[in-house]
């Protein structure tokens, strides 16, 4: 992404996005400096955010849940994570039970008090886990289409299946492929509260610094008003 070292991106990026009045998500990977740079970023710049974990063996995730749990707003495990196979085989992940997932879901709850959500639904399988959980957050995800469950966009997904994934949740999001502000106006009428964008700040910032952040930020609002 054009720097030299790993940690100044993820302050640069969390102080653009504080700047741009977005809100702010950091999730883990190998090794564990991407998330511990993450926690580090926001506790610099006094905020918070979600925190998505990928599904390790409980007993690891509970490690990261204390780690982050003075910034996180939100803990969301990131189920489809494991249908990567490289990264599952690294770092050693589980497809996680609706059991653990309850369980999980307790214990965020009860360590830090925040609402829980499952990332990566994209399946009728899925689906049918979130029906057993009843998180108070539904992701839909497909890692950014790599994630072999089906074809089709999460945008197709979340027609098809966010009636029925609304009644089983407290809120439906939804990830990938937004880039115009007519993405996010199709998404909040097929019943996503938020959507998770990625990609286009992290382009902003390689292309112009912290400032083009900002201009991004307003043309995904589809308005310049922010702007001075």
């Amino acid at each position: 992404l054009g720097y030299s070292e790993e940690k100044p991106w993820y302050f640069d990026i969390i102080e653009a996005c504080i700047a741009a009045k977005i809100p702010l998500s950091i999730g883990d990977g190998a090794p564990d400096e991407k998330l511990l740079y993450g926690i580090e970023s926001l506790n610099h710049h006094k905020a918070k955010g979600a925190v998505f974990l990928k599904p390790y063996s409980d007993e690891k995730l509970l490690e990261r849940i204390d780690w982050a749990g003075d910034v996180a707003e939100i803990f969301g495990i990131d189920i489809d994570s494991y249908a990567i196979v490289t990264m599952r085989n690294q770092v050693k992940l589980e497809k996680k039970s609706a059991t653990q997932l309850r369980f999980l879901k307790d214990e965020c709850r009860s360590r830090a008090n925040v609402p829980f959500a499952i990332k990566g639904i994209f399946s009728e399988e899925d689906v049918a886990l979130v029906r057993e959980v009843r998180p108070d957050i539904v992701v839909v995800s497909n890692n950014g289409g790599r994630v072999p469950a089906r074809q089709g966009s999460t945008v197709a997904f979340l027609a098809e299946m966010g009636t029925e994934l609304a009644r089983y949740c407290g809120e439906v999001w939804v990830d990938g492929g937004v880039r115009q502000p007519q993405d996010l106006v199709t998404a909040r009428r097929l019943g996503a509260s938020t959507v998770l964008i990625g990609r286009p700040f992290a382009t902003a910032l390689m292309k112009g610094g912290k400032s083009e952040v900002f201009v991004r930020a307003a043309q995904l609002r589809g308005t310049s008003e922010d702007l001075d």
